[in-house]
């Protein structure tokens, strides 16, 4: 025992202190003294009190009462008779002297008893006491060691650190709990609050999701509506009261509290129940990249990757398939242009080049012409007329994809198949090197030829607003699906993601989707009635019938392409993941790790050592573990006037407009249609089993290894993606509605909540 908590005992038994003592009384006491005969929570609230915060009045039954409980029960209910009126309901909460502290909270541990009368007072007092005997409770302890040490042994909950605090029950019509700090990111400046109606019990307890609201700068917003508890102005006046509560303890606060309809009560009705440290609490997340420009994890290889990074992956695939890109674009334009790409806080983000003058005349020279044409034909082109930019360049490098790229990347990928099971470390490092570089190429392809589809897609999108408009009420996505070879197929070698620490659909066994035949079909023929109707309605005139038919057939060309080439970008993927995970199973062997997935933790140098990086898999793991919880922005910095103009414009032309309802979520309209379903949230495979037919799949993005789900889903929505990414192209050729890059509909939606999807507008909103 330290001096210190001697000199606080020694105070507290020559105080002689009362078994019971109101909150008024305890307000008076030392601090540290407070929190030996109260415990923490207790403490916290008469603190709270005697600074003339909205507390509801209460006694507490401190750990003195030990000694003699049933003298206790008896100043019990005479101290509690004269808080109300005779009926008065209280509430009857836990206090251990290691409870709500920053180290452990033990929060939902102890008993709680609500809507107690007075006379059942003693025997609510006891179940709270008795709580503290309970496995729960020492299984917490046992694995939250730290949490007695931080009060002193003397002090521990297991001996006699155990208060109980009653207080007035308040009759709430609305409560939550409130953070002064984002427990997810470590954000300092806004207030994350979460709210239901009736008492808070339901939220704490789990039994409820409630809404959410964050407060920044005095703005409120709700990033989560499942009850509609609170308005964005009591929202407000909730983060005041937890700021002033985090000014008087000094840090970041976890706090309870409940609105009363009396606005004549404590705050407009506002009350404040409980506050503690908030444990845990994360580093502020900062998403600055490392230099300035404009950065992106929605594109190109980004839409692959949809968590963070693990370790071998960033420090060595990655760096193969950028070598194998890079090399194509010298290949085809004679010289290279960067575009970075960095990890913040371990996601992918790609970067805008810098362009300078001197950067701009030294690619000139060095592509001899080559770059002109490739800029004219291969990057601006499909956004102005792809009839020319097809003819010109685009239609020659989807037959070299066709007919040398992606027949060489399979040679190379049966070659090392017939390599890996026998191959040395050494040898399997070469296969790696080769098959991601090969496969660098193969996205550079992609990027430039499948990428194209969108571009064209927007033309063919801006035709029809101007010369349609108002004589069809279409979406152009109707006229790009249903096209033979672009039904939803599963193959082995779909992915979840780039990043080779995640199985393969091969690997975990996954049914192919059943073909939707059916659904193709009808796709197809409403995709020719709707080509006829186009026609028609452009009525006796030659040069737009000629246009629009060059523009429907060149679009509809590369949305194929597109297809093609995406289902065949991952035919390395389970080549690469046994290499990998026979350089692991090396490693275990000779004991440098536990497991052979173990090596997914390390970087390219550390294979070839021999000391035991255990604890540093362990932390890498574990920060990876924090990471693909945080909510990455879709892009960083202000964009180009270029990009800009050429993202925002083929979003908006794809855009039915229709007027979008308070609280909707606004994304990329990604499939036409609209449906309403309960959501449900799926995070990984683990979550698969969970979804069900005719439930709306929400998740942060979808990937290759995600198609069978969209043949039980009513509609689509992702944080991230494009108009061309995975949701939705499948989407489209399932039927079903889907939005993209909403940013953020994962955090904003729960499990089961009844939502449209209009995937014309690209919104998302309660039911009308």
């Amino acid at each position: 025992m330290t001096d210190q908590t001697q000199a606080s005992r020694r105070e507290v038994d020559s105080d002689v202190l009362p078994p019971v003592i109101s909150l008024e009384e305890a307000a008076r006491l030392d601090p540290a003294a407070a929190r030996a005969l109260l415990g923490s929570k207790a403490a916290s609230v008469a603190r709270l009190t005697g600074a003339g915060f909205p507390v509801p009045a209460g006694v507490v039954v401190t750990t003195a009462a030990a000694a003699d409980r049933e003298q206790a029960y008896k100043q019990l209910r005479a101290a509690a008779a004269e808080l109300g009126r005779p009926d008065q309901r209280f509430a009857v909460r836990s206090s251990a002297t290691a409870e709500d502290l920053a180290g452990a909270s033990y929060a939902g541990q102890y008993e709680t008893v609500l809507d107690v009368r007075l006379d059942e007072l003693p025997d609510a007092v006891r179940r709270v006491f008795d709580s503290a005997a309970s496995v729960r409770v020492a299984a917490y302890r046992q694995a939250h060691p730290q949490a007695g040490a931080s009060v002193g042994p003397a002090l521990d909950p297991s001996e006699s650190g155990m208060a109980v605090l009653v207080q007035v029950m308040v009759a709430a019509e609305a409560a939550g709990v409130a953070f002064t700090a984002d427990p997810l990111t470590g954000a300092r400046d806004q207030v994350v609050i979460s709210a239901v109606r009736g008492l808070g019990e339901r939220l704490v307890s789990g039994q409820a999701t409630g809404d959410q609201w964050v407060v920044r700068d005095g703005q409120a917003r709700r990033t989560r509506a499942t009850e509609r508890a609170i308005t964005a102005d009591q929202a407000r006046q909730i983060a005041t009261l937890a700021r002033r509560v985090q000014a008087h303890f000094g840090s970041p606060q976890d706090l309870e509290w409940a609105i009363v309809p009396d606005p004549g009560g404590a705050e407009g009705g506002l009350w404040l129940l409980q506050a503690r440290p908030m444990t845990a609490l994360p580093d502020p997340v900062d998403w600055t990249p490392p230099t300035a420009g404009y950065w992106m994890r929605n594109l190109r290889l980004g839409e692959w990757l949809p968590e963070p990074m693990t370790p071998l992956f960033a420090d060595w695939l990655l760096d193969r398939i950028d070598h194998g890109e890079q090399q194509a674009t010298h290949d085809h334009i004679g010289t290279t242009l960067e575009f970075p790409h960095a990890a913040v806080n371990g996601w992918y983000y790609l970067g805008t080049p810098a362009l300078s003058p001197r950067t701009i005349v030294t690619a000139l020279l060095q592509g001899r012409g080559r770059l002109l044409r490739f800029a004219r034909h291969g990057v601006l082109g499909p956004g102005r007329d792809p009839v020319v930019a097809d003819r010109r360049l685009l239609a020659g490098l989807a037959e070299e994809w066709h007919t040398d790229l992606l027949p060489g990347y399979q040679r190379l990928v049966n070659e090392g198949e017939e390599q890996v099971e026998t191959a040395s470390p050494e040898q399997l490092a070469a296969i790696v090197d080769r098959v991601g570089a090969a496969a660098g190429e193969q996205l550079w392809s992609l990027a430039v030829v499948g990428g194209a589809a969108w571009k064209m897609e927007g033309v063919l999108a801006r035709f029809a607003r101007q010369h349609l408009a108002g004589k069809l009420d279409i979406s152009v996505q109707q006229l790009l699906v249903g096209l033979p070879g672009s039904q939803p197929e599963l193959a082995a070698h779909a992915v979840q993601s780039l990043d080779w620490a995640h199985p393969t659909a091969g690997e975990l066994g996954w049914p192919p989707p059943p073909p939707p035949e059916d659904r193709h079909r009808e796709l197809a023929a409403r995709r020719e009635a709707l080509t006829a109707q186009c026609a028609t309605a452009l009525g006796d005139r030659p040069q737009l019938q000629a246009r629009f038919q060059a523009l429907l057939a060149v679009a509809q060309r590369y949305a194929i392409i597109r297809e093609q080439q995406a289902r065949q970008l991952t035919i390395g993927w389970p080549l690469l993941r046994r290499c990998v995970l026979r350089l692991g199973e090396t490693l275990r062997a000779d004991g440098v790790i536990e497991r052979a997935e173990d090596v997914f933790y390390l970087t390219r140098a550390e294979l070839d050592t021999r000391a035991p990086p255990q604890e540093l898999v362990a932390r890498r793991r574990g920060s990876w573990e924090r990471q693909r919880r945080l909510l990455a922005p879709l892009a960083i910095g202000r964009p180009p006037w270029l990009i800009a103009k050429e993202l925002l414009a083929t979003v908006e032309a794809a855009r039915t407009h229709g007027v979008v309802a308070e609280g909707a979520i606004v994304g990329q309209p990604a499939s036409p249609g609209r449906a309403t379903g309960p959501v449900r949230i799926v995070h990984g495979p683990d979550d698969f089993d969970r979804f069900q037919p005719g439930e709306v799949l929400v998740a942060r993005t979808t990937a290759p290894a995600w198609t069978p789900l969209f043949a039980r889903a009513v509609a689509v929505v992702t944080d991230g993606g494009t108009l061309a990414a995975h949701a939705s192209l499948v989407a489209r050729e399932y039927g079903i509605p889907a939005v993209v890059a909403t940013g953020d509909a994962t955090a904003r939606l729960t499990d089961g909540q009844v939502i449209t999807v209009d995937g014309g507008a690209g919104t998302i909103h309660p039911p009308q």
